[in-house]
């Protein structure tokens, strides 16, 4: 893979070159099939950043071309030793060239948030009340025709703003470099392009995501059903995370120890509730009718402690794996929700509520923070971080930390 990055402005664009053993059908950290669509993409910085580091250039460049990158891959500067070790290390990539003489070492002071308006986004926002927004809005393609103008981007870039917080918006058209199986991140780390290429202007040293105990120790969807404490794209020892390390920018999971059910009660008590949003089909608001619509109203109708709102029916597609046996893509959440949810039993998750047998006792965990994730946070935002858990959440007893630890051994 050769890969060259120019400026226009405020304007990014790189271009990469598939090498003859690369292809065009690859595989993201997560193991899912991705077909290549195009091969340039472009990034609007909301101004003409001074300088970036070489290393943060070939890190974004990598987020995007991972998948399809077989055996070496050229950047078009230099990069560190330490970047190119971490590539290598990760996915047995020679990258190059290495140098960097003379130049310093890519560091930053400040954590960032990787900003989607989503429960999780919205709960990392409330346990650091200070740190800067960056959000990525996707924009049309100009050699890729856009099938997906349900997806109201624009909305939440609008909803971000009306925030009141420190926000940097970078606008992208890479998602539509994936033909297969939708426009989308090829690797779930691109999200992150904008908050790279603005990480010296902001003077980064952290990037926080919001990703949750599911998705950081426990699976789901389509990652193994068990608990997975080496993680590949979220674990700090895992080869994203140190890959990001050795850029200088660390990737910082706040709510990582905690459940949906957490981060939807912090969401819905937060000043940021009028900005909340996790589905884009809609204008005035979600759209009510998709499969992400429904897994978070039976969350929010847990917390909430009230029957379900919904006109799904057990015909519908996004409802018909919830009238099958588990395991279920976010089983933790399922067991959580159909064990508080008055009147479940008439629901469309009837079957899976019949299935699991789960009760508010099996599932109490799930209201508390599992103590590994906050010792993984790096040193400079730990006491925080931990301190905002200690008051607000609590920490699991070593039997419910357990219940992590033994996720999906049966």
């Amino acid at each position: 893979m050769r890969v060259a990055w120019t400026a226009d402005g405020g304007t990014w664009h790189l271009v990469f070159r598939l090498d003859p053993e690369d292809g065009v059908t690859g595989f993201c950290a997560d193991g899912q099939p991705l077909k290549l669509a195009t091969n340039t993409f472009r990034a609007e910085l909301p101004r003409a950043p001074r300088d970036i580091h070489p290393d943060l250039l070939a890190l974004a460049a990598w987020t995007v071309i991972a998948p399809w990158t077989r055996r070496r891959v050229t950047f078009d500067r230099p990069i560190s030793p330490e970047l190119a070790e971490a590539i290598g290390d990760g996915w047995g990539v020679q990258a190059g060239p290495t140098g960097l003489t003379g130049t310093r070492a890519r560091s930053g002071g400040r954590l960032a948030i990787s900003y989607s308006g989503g429960a999780d986004s919205v709960a990392v926002a409330a346990m650091l009340p200070d740190a800067p927004f960056v959000h990525f809005q996707r924009v049309s393609h100009s050699r890729v025709p856009n099938r997906w103008t349900h997806y109201r981007s624009d909305v939440l870039a609008s909803l971000a703003e009306k925030t009141g917080r420190e926000l940097t918006v970078v606008r992208s058209d890479l998602e539509f470099t994936l033909a297969e199986p939708r426009p989308g991140y090829p690797e779930h780390h691109a999200v992150a392009v904008g908050a790279l290429l603005m990480a010296d202007e902001l003077d980064l040293g952290g990037l926080a995501f919001g990703y949750e105990l599911g998705s950081r120790w426990l699976g789901g969807a389509r990652y193994i059903h068990r608990y997975t404490p080496d993680n590949p794209m979220w674990a700090p020892h895992g080869a994203w995370g140190r890959v990001f390390a050795a850029a200088g920018l660390h990737i910082v999971l706040p709510v990582g120890g905690v459940s949906e059910a957490v981060t939807m009660r912090l969401a819905l008590g937060s000043e940021l509730r009028g900005q909340l949003r996790w589905c884009l089909r809609g204008v005035g608001g979600p759209c009510g009718t998709c499969g992400k619509c429904l897994y978070k109203e039976l969350i929010q109708a847990a917390v909430e402690r009230r029957p379900l709102r919904t006109t799904i029916t057990e015909g519908r597609p996004v409802a018909r794996k919830w009238q099958r046996p588990p395991p279920y893509g976010g089983q933790e959440m399922i067991e959580y929700g159909c064990a508080r949810v008055p009147g479940i039993e008439d629901t469309v998750f009837a079957a899976a509520a019949r299935y699991l047998r789960a009760t508010e006792s099996s599932t109490a965990w799930l209201d508390r923070c599992y103590p590994p994730a906050v010792a993984e946070i790096p040193e400079p935002w730990r006491k925080q971080v931990h301190d905002f858990v200690d008051g607000e959440i609590g920490f699991m007893s070593e039997s419910e930390a357990r219940r992590v630890e033994t996720w999906g051994a049966a």
